[in-house]
């Protein structure tokens, strides 16, 4: 069966970059004022940049807006390689290095928290701020990650047993079973049809795969990855029904770089939920870490 090309997520400007591994990667990018905020999708089986789509349609934010789709999903390429947090990390790095705009703010949605986290460690001079909306490495510490995970990724990548199990996660009642633990109210009906033409698309399973078999997911993130950060944080949460915040107030606590803002009554997407709270939020953090 043909399948139709994925259809733009947000209604912007677009610009196509190849990375330094040759991969190739969507963005979208709206004008402004200001330092650029670069907004970063999460991973599941149909990611794409329209999970920050409501940050382009709220003027509050003035400042450049840039939203790729990273590589594995969406209208980027979606090549059958390694994909890993290491991978992810270098793919962020070589995207602000790509935007050639200097140091950028960054939001990231849920486990790309942990991919953004690993990059400003890496280039700390590209990163001006985090923002991590739910994000994940919270939970309690995994003392190692463990072979398991890349035997469960075998297992998936079975030509028969892996797209059979995709094309069930694929499907419509599937994909809004998963969409609408993040609403209270249920999805947004264009959001699920988003998420299903993405998820559609050639070589949708191959990034995914790596997802479900739990191998984006640092062994402690919060020795490794969050405790060592020198930039401003903001981390946006509430209540997610996929992670916990064991260990986020200790974090937190005696860091002066640390901001902690609860959006009430939200699943895990405020800005979709809550979206003027979950602005203001954003806006008044990056006017005081300017």
């Amino acid at each position: 069966m043909k399948v139709e090309p994925l259809a733009a997520a947000i209604v912007a400007e677009e610009c196509v970059w190849s990375l330094s591994d040759a991969q190739t990667v969507l963005c979208y990018r709206r004008d402004g004022d200001g330092r650029p905020l670069l907004l970063l999708h999460s991973m599941n089986a149909a990611a794409s940049a329209y999970e920050v789509k409501p940050f382009f349609e709220d003027m509050t934010l003035q400042v450049p807006l840039y939203a790729p789709d990273l590589p594995g999903f969406g209208r980027s390429e979606r090549r059958d390689c390694v994909y890993s947090p290491e991978f992810y990390a270098r793919v962020i790095i070589d995207i602000v290095k790509a935007m050639d705009l200097g140091s950028v703010d960054v939001l990231a949605l849920s486990t790309t928290s942990e991919f953004v986290a690993r990059a400003a460690l890496e280039a700390p001079e590209l990163f001006h701020s985090l923002t991590l909306v739910s994000p994940t490495g919270f939970m309690r510490r995994r003392s190692s990650r463990s072979s398991a995970a890349e035997r469960v990724h075998g297992v998936l990548r079975l030509p028969l047993l892996g797209s059979g199990l995709f094309r069930i996660l694929r499907t419509k009642p599937s994909i809004r079973f998963f969409l609408d633990k993040a609403f209270a109210d249920g999805a947004p009906e264009e959001m699920v049809d988003y998420a299903c033409a993405s998820a559609a698309q050639p070589g949708a399973s191959y990034a995914p795969f790596y997802f479900l078999s739990t191998q984006f997911f640092a062994p402690d993130a919060v020795g490794e990855l969050y405790e060592p950060l020198k930039q401003p944080v903001l981390v946006l949460y509430d209540e997610d029904p996929n992670i916990g915040f064991d260990y986020l107030d200790e974090v937190a606590l005696g860091r002066d770089n640390w901001r902690l803002h609860r959006i009430p009554s939200t699943l895990g997407l405020p800005h979709f939920e809550e979206p003027e709270l979950t602005q203001a939020a954003l806006v008044s953090f990056l006017e005081d870490s300017a």
